[in-house]
This record gives structure tokens, sequence and C-alpha cells, in this order.
């Protein structure tokens, strides 16, 4: 299929792109990878009379580690995180993740801020980002203002972007030398959206793990945190930790309710193995 007929503008800074959304209340859509946006638009499930695209905005897609955090630009692409020094160095679960996310092709043009924006409910990104505890930056009409990673996604490709924000960057912290992470996922074929899928971290001490974040995707509306397990996982064992599993996903096209859960256990012992191991 093509897509319904829209206006383009390119947009020449932060604030112009704001500009072009507020001049178009619920009209306007931002372009910036496109590697979901332009499914959407020839399937005709979105049709924006204006894509606003932001490529040509300065300043959104750098990589920076400065005083103990990792801060990246919302336009900055999967391929770049993939093989930047900074993001395998301070930001191993990122790293981890990178190859599980569609194709190489996918990957040289979608972005960060793109998937989050998003907000698919199988996409990788967004449950490493609560996993790491990190925080969103907005630009809107009103200004700037962070919100919690936990807090960005609010239901089924909803989020707490306005009609006129833009998602500037992510922060969250960098790793330090006790600092364990752990990423799996299933998908019936490599590339595809996972079945079910786990990001982790967490810290290590003398008396095992503590600080314990599990966060699945592929298993409800928004990222999920197994606080259960998390709360086993502490000091305890992987079977206590499975045992204390509090999801509750829906069947969907993917798998049976029955089968994710089941799927949520396998992934928790092979990411909970990655977890007790020291950092390279």
């Amino acid at each position: 299929m093509k897509p319904a007929p829209f206006a383009y503008a390119k947009a020449r800074s932060l604030e112009d792109a704001i500009a072009q959304l507020s001049a178009h209340p619920g009209e306007a859509k931002l372009l910036a990878g496109g590697q979901s946006l332009i499914a959407t638009l020839n399937m005709r499930l979105s049709s924006p009379s204006l894509l606003v695209d932001i490529n040509g905005v300065e300043g959104l897609d750098g990589i920076i580690f400065t005083d103990g955090m990792v801060e990246i630009g919302a336009l900055a692409r999967h391929v770049t995180l993939e093989h930047s020094d900074v993001i395998a160095g301070q930001a191993p679960l990122i790293c981890l993740a990178m190859p599980h996310i569609a194709h190489p092709a996918i990957r040289n043009r979608g972005t960060l801020g793109g998937s989050l924006a998003y907000a698919d409910p199988a996409a990788e990104l967004p449950a490493c980002l609560v996993a790491l505890d990190g925080d969103i930056d907005i630009v809107g009409p009103e200004g700037k203002r962070s919100v919690r990673a936990a807090d960005f996604h609010k239901g089924l490709f909803e989020t707490a972007l306005g009609p006129h924000d833009v998602l500037t960057a992510i922060r969250f912290p960098a790793a330090t030398a006790d600092t364990r992470v752990g990423f799996a996922e299933l998908a019936r074929r490599h590339g595809d959206y996972a079945m079910v899928g786990l990001a982790a971290a967490a810290k290590a001490g003398s008396k095992g793990l503590s600080d314990v974040r599990l966060c699945y995707f592929g298993v409800g509306a928004t990222p999920v945190r197994a606080r259960g397990a998390e709360a086993a996982l502490t000091g305890g064992s992987v079977d206590d930790a499975v045992a204390a599993l509090d999801l509750d996903p829906g069947d969907d096209i993917q798998a049976t309710a029955a089968v994710k859960k089941h799927l949520a256990g396998v992934l928790l012992r092979r990411v909970a193995k990655q977890l007790a191991e020291p950092r390279a």
C-alpha cells in the first residue's frame, strides 16, 4: 500500500520543529529514522497531514560520558550505539541489546529516540532504559522537562510525550566496577520482534546481588518490572526468583500467555547467569 498524502517540512532547529508541531496540533508527526513510522504510513495505520523531519537538527545525536553519567541524543542511530566505545565501556547492557534489534539495514537508519517514542511493547531499548533507571529529556512549547524512564511509557504505543513535544536525549548512570548486566530474548527468527525479552541490571557485592532490576518486554503493554523476582534474586537463588515471577502476560500473535510465562522463567535463568559473571 501507499501512504495517504502528506506535506513535508525539514526542521531548521529544535525550536522550529516544536513550532511546526504546534502549528498543526494532532496532525503532524516527527520523522527521525522512520523505521517504524514509514511502515505505519504505508499500511495507513497513521495518516498525518505533515511530516516534520528533524534529521537536520544539530546536537541531537551525541554520545557523552561525563560525571558518571551517560547521555545519548535522540537522533543517535542504532548502528552508532552498536559500535560506540563509550557504550561498550559505560553502558554494557545497551551493548548487549543492540545486535537483537531488527536487522542491520534497520539499525543503520533507526534512532534511539524513535524506538522510545514509538513505544512498541516488544522493543528492546525501552526495557533497557528502565533497567538502567534512566531519565528521558523532553522539550516542548513550555520548555524542557525530564521524565523517569519508568514513567515514560503509559500504555500500548502511548508515552508521556505531548502532541507538541520532542524527545531530545536520555541519561542514565554509567557502569561501575560492581555493575552486572544481562540481556536475553526469544524470537521465532533473529531480528523478529521478541516473544519475550529481559533486560537486567544489578550491583554485585560480597553477599551477592543487590539493587536488582529485571525489566521484561513483550509481556505487557509497556516494559514490566518483575519486582517479586527482583526481591527473591537479591541474596537468594535463581529457583526462588523463578518461583516469584509476578508477570501476567496476555495472549498475542506471538504466543499464548502460558508460553510467555514459561519463556520468562527460561530467560530469567539465562540472565541470572550473566548477572553472576564479573565484568570483562
